[in-house]
């Protein structure tokens, strides 16, 4: 077994900003956990998502030995009448801390924050690639619910398409 070094989850700051595209680098690197490329984790896309969040969503951080290791972000969407959604939900575990319950613990602060300061946030919503059985799993066991399938949405690196499946955790 792996020696995983002890890590924190905080709210994420400007300040992270050169830790969580170093974080997407290393996890698009990997393949299959976000849907970016290498090529695609640019600056502006790391500051629209952490301005974004920042502004009208919430982020979180994990971090070990002072090195960011895991980033969750959701925002609400600019038009008014999707103000009660997080969205455009993303998150980022570093290969080397996967399976230690970072991933959990960020998602699971998001989850808190929503509660308890955030009422009128009702819906929290993502997208899983059909073939990732074991994120649809873990958002399953945080409470999120299935809510269809987009056929032919993703373009996998061999070429092939598959579903995106939309999911939905909904306030009780």
């Amino acid at each position: 077994m792996r020696d995983i070094p002890t890590w924190q989850v905080m709210p994420a700051s400007l300040d992270d900003f050169s830790g969580i595209k170093s974080l997407y680098m290393r996890v698009a690197r990997q393949g299959g956990g976000i849907a970016r490329t290498e090529d695609e984790i640019s600056d502006d896309y790391i500051r629209h998502n952490l301005d974004s969040a920042l502004a009208r969503g919430i982020a979180y951080v994990a971090k070990a030995e002072g090195s960011i290791v895991g980033e969750i972000h959701a925002y609400r969407p600019i038009p008014k009448l999707f103000s009660h959604v997080l969205s455009d939900l993303t998150i980022a575990v570093d290969p080397d801390f996967q399976g230690s319950g970072v991933g959990r613990a960020m998602f699971t602060a998001l989850l808190n924050e929503v509660v308890a300061s955030h009422a009128e946030i009702r819906r929290v919503e993502l997208f899983v690639r059909q073939s990732n059985l074991k994120a649809q799993t873990f958002y399953q066991s945080l409470g999120f619910q299935i809510e269809g399938h987009f056929q032919q949405r993703v373009r996998r690196h061999d070429g092939d398409l598959e579903a995106d499946i939309p999911m939905a955790w909904l306030r009780a």
